[in-house]
């Protein structure tokens, strides 16, 4: 797959900065590759941490929005508002090389940047696809972001091109545009009892497999317009979960026990519906990853937008805070995210 949308229907669970060690570490090992993150969360972290983190990036976030016409994915879906059923010409005024705000980020990672104007400007796209002529307005729409990967792989040339999508949790249709646009879908979750409930909203809204008490709301879901008028949605890629307490080296009894629940839901919901998943013939729990939690590398990575492979232990200052990092927890941490990086 060259498409992935990071998507949990539950905040919280850091997906935004799986994205952008993903779309780090993959740009720093393959620098033959174009790598394209696209972020379509209104709140615009991952562009955040690309653009040099939390205490550098409203300068750049600012130049960016300010740009005629704005250079990110907002200005992007503005000319498709202007422009409905006919893909725009010049889709680079909507890029962004995050490197020249942030020395620390490869040269071959391309931005569109998140936008808060998404939010606005989303009752428009939604009425947009509304429209009864033409007669598949919905399917053209949809498909706005997937035109975007289309038109960028044209602008790499030769060069291969991955996408890394990053979703806002509600399933709102900026969320829809993203998931159309993917292949797969890298599914972030803490082990609790809600991250649970929130991976079967992903099935339910993605898929329309429910439960038989809201079944009749999946004969008018997004999952049966897709099936009707052709739309491909992803398949179900990766589990990841985040922020697992280790305890002498290990993840903690409690996480055990709620991991092991929801990889048996999803194992469940596999045997029925192996069509869902990227790997059918794998049971979803064998694709599950774990990363502990290590709060101090993440707010170090995401405060200044450092790269997973610039990371390095020993004492670091966040504004005027001290925040150590220790070599061990540092590698287990650093491992375990290559390890989800191998999975692309």
């Amino acid at each position: 797959m060259s498409s992935y949308a990071f998507w949990n229907n539950k905040g919280g669970v850091g997906k935004s900065f799986l994205c952008f060690v993903a779309a780090a570490e993959y740009a720093h090992r393959h620098p033959d590759t174009d790598v394209y993150v696209i972020d379509l969360c209104p709140q615009a972290n991952v562009s955040e941490t690309l653009l040099g983190g939390y205490l550098n990036s409203p300068k750049a976030l600012h130049s960016l929005s300010s740009k005629t016409p704005r250079s990110t994915v907002a200005g992007y879906l503005e000319a498709r508002l202007n422009s409905p059923f006919r893909m725009i010409t010049d889709v680079s005024p909507y890029i962004c090389e995050p490197r020249e705000f942030n020395p620390q980020i490869p040269e071959n990672l391309r931005l569109v940047c998140g936008d808060n104007l998404l939010e606005i400007i989303s009752e428009a796209i939604r009425q947009t696809s509304q429209l009864q002529i033409p007669i598949d307005a919905w399917k053209q729409v949809i498909s706005w972001i997937r035109d975007l990967t289309v038109a960028l792989r044209t602008y790499s040339g030769e060069r291969d091109a991955l996408f890394l999508i990053d979703c806002n949790p509600s399933f709102a249709v900026y969320t829809q545009l993203g998931l159309v646009a993917a292949e797969g879908v890298v599914v972030p979750f803490t082990a609790d009892d809600s991250s649970r409930r929130a991976i079967e909203n992903v099935v339910a809204l993605l898929y329309g497999i429910t439960d038989p008490n809201t079944a009749p709301y999946a004969r008018i879901s997004f999952a049966k317009r897709a099936k009707e008028e052709g739309v491909s949605v992803p398949k179900l890629h990766t589990f990841v979960s985040n922020r697992v307490t280790m305890y002498e080296g290990k993840a903690a009894s409690a996480f055990i026990a709620v991991n092991k629940i929801i990889k048996k839901t999803m194992d469940d919901i596999h045997q029925k519906n192996r069509h869902i998943f990227a790997n059918p013939k794998d049971l979803p729990s064998k694709s599950f990853i774990e990363i502990p939690d290590y709060h101090s590398a993440c707010v170090v990575a995401a405060t200044t937008g450092t790269p997973l492979h610039k990371l390095k232990p020993g004492p670091k200052t966040i504004d005027e805070n001290r925040v150590q990092l220790n070599p061990d927890p540092l590698k287990r941490y650093r491992d375990a995210l290559e390890e989800f990086v191998n999975y692309l």
